[in-house]
């Protein structure tokens, strides 16, 4: 019986793409058990575009013509498809009653019809799926090709006290029950990437496929969506082997029989160590005080590299974009977004720098940009905003008795760096790219409509430190194109005389780490206390946190890559009492 994955990479809602690759692909492979993704027929997240009558219309359109061309061209007594969708119960007005994430079988003698119901709904961090689904009530096994075969969708495979039960131990206890063997599970999942996350699931799934002593199956999809990424890397186990796995953040398909050998550990429950708490863990060395961020390995840095650079394409493409405009200042940030855009670059694509000096910046600043573009073959253009800055000043002067001084007249030039890149935007249709990261983001070290502007962030989910540690690794690995000079020179906004950054906030090895214990929701003041940490770091970090959550909600998209990012996962009220931050 040979099975095929369909790791795929679909626009949420594009039936047609969606049905020009059912077709193609199944033209190519009539035969055998086909498993595509989680809502393969839809995609995924859709948030409220699954209650969108529009959205519903086509999407019930596109599946009963989906229906009638598998039933004149597919070979049922060969080929089997199982395929992640939506089920709607409708009202007479057509308003949904119930939608359900289920799994769809055509094949093996069976018509198109729903076999399977996601029991497990996630409603935590990026996941609000219980607003939107209704869950499955039964564990389920089918037979397909004579073989008994264990259906599951994502979440399912993941124990966890959170939920009330689990479905796993539930499909276990009914072929316990029942007195049947699986020859198989599948598992068809949307999991989003996380750095680390794919030795967490083939761990899990080792779990499984021991605890059944049958194969497991995970497919997983590929694709930006906005701030999630979705790696593939779909793959197949059979006790503690690992027999097969697709590619990471690419399309593939691959196909296998089911391996012959039996040799599966002790069964075992799922380990509380692999459950979706655990991806909430600080991530910190607490051995030494104070506590440091645990450092990025060489894999785990092209894991982000690809992860970063994957994100940023396909936001461009989905939104239409061809052309990148990027502020370079002479600072770190602004040379890693740089340099990560133009290793991503695709044929046909046009990327430019503009450097925007004030009467602060260095003559350094500048030399480390042109070096910067040099070594990438990228153009560097030069709009000084001295002339505007001025105009500005006395344009005050005149007109108010406040003085334009300090925060002031530092904000100014960085709102006249954002005026003058967006102008330069609109001049040739490109896409502004942000360069702010975690750590500025956590404690609003940036301006609002400043150096905050952007459609989309690529280091957003980076603390400073990661950002260091990424630039080196892309020197090691493409013959240091990022000067030196730039990675050792200490970070400054350079919107006063000999500003560095170390003057406003804690050093970046110290603020990082607070931040880690804070946005994982894991520490508040006295256990940072015990993690080595001053009482005057920690508080000096807390107050800027809390005092800058209105900057953080009008913040652009962020690419997601660690377990708690700002962005689309992370809901704080704006107005709130602060004072527990005391505590």
């Amino acid at each position: 019986m040979e099975i095929i994955i369909h790791q795929t990479h679909h626009t949420i809602a594009d039936f047609d793409k969606i049905f020009s690759y059912i077709k193609d692909n199944l033209a190519a492979k009539p035969k055998g058990i086909h498993l595509f993704p989680e809502l393969f027929l839809c995609g995924y997240p859709l948030q409220d575009l699954c209650l969108q009558r529009p959205f519903i219309q086509a999407y019930q359109d596109f599946l009963q013509e989906l229906q009638i061309w598998l039933n004149k061209n597919i070979d049922k007594k060969n080929c089997c498809l199982l395929m992640g969708g939506l089920k709607y119960e409708l009202s007479p007005a057509g308003v949904p009653i119930k939608i359900q994430n289920v799994i769809y079988q055509h094949g093996d003698q069976l018509e198109f019809s729903d076999i399977y119901t996601k029991r497990l709904l996630p409603n935590y961090d990026i996941f609000d799926e219980k607003k939107y689904f209704s869950k499955g009530h039964k564990a389920k096994y089918t037979h397909i090709f004579g073989k008994n075969v264990g259906l599951l969708i994502c979440e399912d495979m993941w124990s966890s006290s959170f939920y009330e039960f689990d479905p796993v131990e539930d499909l276990y206890q009914v072929t316990v029950k029942e007195e049947v063997q699986l020859d198989v599970i599948f598992n068809l999942s949307a999991s989003p990437f996380v750095i680390g996350k794919q030795q967490k699931r083939i761990n899990r799934a080792s779990e499984i496929s021991n605890q059944f002593e049958c194969p497991f199956y995970y497919v997983n999809k590929v694709g930006g969506e906005d701030e999630i990424l979705f790696d593939g890397q779909s793959f197949a186990v059979n006790g503690n082997k690992v027999f097969t796995q697709a590619k990471r953040f690419q399309v593939d398909l691959i196909s296998s029989t089911l391996p012959e050998d039996n040799s599966y550990s002790a069964k075992t429950k799922g380990a509380q160590s692999l459950t979706w708490e655990e991806l909430f863990q600080a991530y910190l060395v607490t051995d030494k005080k104070p506590a440091k961020l645990i450092p990025w390995d060489d894999e785990q840095c092209q894991e982000v590299l690809e992860a970063l650079c994957f994100g940023f394409q396909d936001y461009a493409r989905k939104n239409g974009f061809n052309k990148f405009t990027i502020a370079l200042s002479g600072g770190m940030d602004s040379a890693l977004v740089l340099t990560l855009i133009r290793l991503s670059l695709k044929e046909g694509q046009y990327l430019e720098a503009i450097y925007m000096p004030s009467i602060h910046s260095s003559s350094l600043s500048y030399d480390l940009s042109l070096d910067l573009c040099k070594n990438l073959g990228i153009p560097l253009k030069s709009l000084p905003i001295k002339f505007l800055h001025s105009t500005a000043k006395n344009l005050f002067g005149q007109n108010f008795p406040e003085a334009f001084e300090g925060v002031t007249d530092e904000n100014i030039q960085s709102r006249l760096r954002g005026l003058l890149i967006y102008t330069r935007s609109n001049q040739i249709n490109s896409m502004v790219v942000n360069t702010s990261n975690k750590s500025e983001l956590a404690v609003g070290y940036s301006t609002q409509y400043g150096d905050s502007v952007g459609a989309i962030s690529l280091l957003g989910d980076l603390y400073k430190s990661q950002v260091y540690r990424l630039a080196t690794y892309i020197n090691q690995k493409y013959n240091a194109v990022i000067p030196e000079q730039i990675i050792s020179r200490p970070p400054s906004a350079e919107l006063r005389p000999d500003q560095v950054d170390t003057e406003t906030l804690p050093p970046y090895d110290i603020l990082d780490a607070i931040l880690e214990g804070v946005l994982n929701y894991r520490y508040h003041k006295a256990d940072l206390l015990k993690l080595g940490f001053t009482k005057e770091h920690i508080e000096k970090t807390l107050n800027l946190y809390r005092r800058n959550e209105y900057k953080r909600y009008q913040f652009c998209p962020i690419i997601k890559i660690s377990s708690k990012s700002f962005g689309f996962g992370y809901r704080i009220p704006i107005s709130k009492s602060s004072e527990f931050y005391q505590h």
